[in-house]
């Protein structure tokens, strides 16, 4: 997959795309609905498949203390979509000039003159220029005026809720692991660098890898202990480690911050400065307060019992 970020001069072979639109925080099954139409329509029109973000997230621009916690990095986003066989990012920077860009403008400068899309596929909530005037209907008459066509695809849901950012952002804080990952259609990721720590894992008997978070402003799911896969970088691919995690403020050490502690259950060495993914699959408990390290050390046991149980359901 192709990333272009300069849009002015673009290669002859990333014009010409059918595109979705949209933020696609988290590409859940909703987004995934709208990238896979716009697959439709690139095969039938026999041109590449792409897709349009925006980055930073419109949000953190026009209210950065309001804006919501990100779910997919512009890095795991790009992973997921060139999963799911997107040939083109077009990533458009979010500043001060985009967002004065009119609707029209949008459309036939941007759309038409920089990318020459070949077809569009949105959202049928997505809005876009200056001040959000455009929605889907004026995107697909002004399109039309060159020749192309728009689709609009309706929400998807599942439990009865709509799949959607928000959704899953409210099922990770509080806790409802299962449900967010159904949404997701895929086990919730961190990722960050293992940093020094404490080592009061390791005098417990159950050395951690402290995780610190790459992302600006990560969503974090609630506290408490978690079935994780552990994800290190291995000869160009990621090499999967069945793990236990601890997100919290560890109470019985009167902890202050909030830390993401890693415990690999079949060992893993010296982890320090490695880039680890943490893949979250089910939570097994709150966060709790122990009376005696040895309370603290046999509940940790337990915890790897019921992890090491929640692996082996996973298919190999």
């Amino acid at each position: 997959m192709r990333i272009h970020r300069d849009h002015a001069s673009l290669p002859a072979a990333a014009r010409g795309a059918s595109v979705a639109i949209g933020n696609f925080d988290g590409v859940h099954r909703g987004h995934r609905e709208v990238i896979r139409v716009a697959a439709d329509h690139a095969r039938a029109l026999g041109r590449p498949l792409g897709v349009i973000t925006f980055e930073p997230h419109p949000r953190e621009v026009l209210n950065p203390a309001e804006a919501p916690a990100r779910l997919t990095p512009l890095r795991r986003k790009a992973r997921i979509l060139r999963d799911l066989g997107v040939e083109h990012l077009y990533v458009l920077r979010f500043d001060a000039r985009l967002m004065r860009v009119p609707a029209a403008a949008f459309v036939n400068e941007i759309l038409v003159g920089e990318l020459g899309v070949a077809a569009v596929t949105t959202g049928r909530d997505f809005r876009f220029g200056h001040k959000r005037q455009g929605d889907v209907a004026l995107l697909a008459a002004l399109a039309a005026g060159h020749g192309i066509p728009v689709s609009a695809v309706d929400p998807v849901t599942f439990e009865g809720d709509v799949c959607s950012s928000t959704a899953i952002r409210a099922a990770l804080a509080e806790g409802r692991i299962a449900h967010a990952n159904a949404i997701l259609g895929y086990p919730y990721e961190l990722d960050g660098v293992v940093r020094p720590g404490d080592r009061r894992g390791r005098t417990l008997g159950f050395p951690t890898a402290n995780v610190h978070p790459l992302a600006r402003r990560p969503m974090l799911p609630a506290h408490g202990v978690y079935a994780v896969k552990a994800g290190l970088r291995r000869g160009g691919g990621t090499v999967w480690h069945p793990a236990v995690a601890n997100l919290g403020r560890r109470p019985t050490f009167d902890g202050k911050g909030t830390l993401l502690e890693v415990h690999l259950l079949e060992g893993g060495g010296d982890l320090y400065g490695e880039r680890l993914r943490v893949a979250f699959l089910e939570r097994l408990r709150g966060e709790e307060k122990f009376s005696s390290i040895e309370a603290l050390r046999a509940q940790i046991a337990r915890d790897c019992e019921r992890a090491r149980a929640v692996h082996a359901l996973i298919p190999a």
